[in-house]
């Protein structure tokens, strides 16, 4: 699936679709590489767990299950709405979350690291010798 999410851990999010549509609630976990998160209070099914060290008691215990991040849509902290979000490159190079409903920035990406000074950019001399040759 896919390696990158625009959802991270601690963002509050809503359903929308599947039986839990409409539920909000936290994200736990992100498990990028599935495109799935856990959500708090959402997909929760019911464990039937034999007594062990762990849980002396056993019995049926609900948990929350993983569920696809297509699923779901950020809340925007500063409306209370679903929204989608965006990155923006800011006047230094930081990169943040933009929420798209109320163009609300939120949480500051790192940026990757700069090539070295002496290093140069292959891609664009490739692209000036391959329009030079056309020409």
């Amino acid at each position: 699936m896919t390696t990158s999410m625009k959802l991270h851990k601690g963002d509050k999010v809503m359903v929308i679709s599947g039986r839990d549509h409409g539920k909000t609630g936290e994200i736990l976990a992100v498990f990028p590489k599935t495109g799935q998160i856990v959500v708090q209070g959402a997909n929760i099914v019911k464990r039937h767990v034999k007594p062990s060290q762990k849980e002396p008691k056993g019995g049926i215990i609900p948990t929350e299950r993983p569920l696809q991040a297509s699923r779901v849509m950020a809340i925007d902290p500063a409306s209370g709405k679903p929204a989608r979000i965006g990155y923006k490159i800011g006047d230094k190079g930081q990169k943040t979350r933009v929420f798209k409903v109320s163009k609300f920035t939120n949480k500051k990406v790192a940026k990757p690291a700069a090539p070295k000074s002496g290093a140069t950019d292959k891609t664009k001399a490739d692209k000036t010798t391959k329009s030079e040759t056309k020409s």
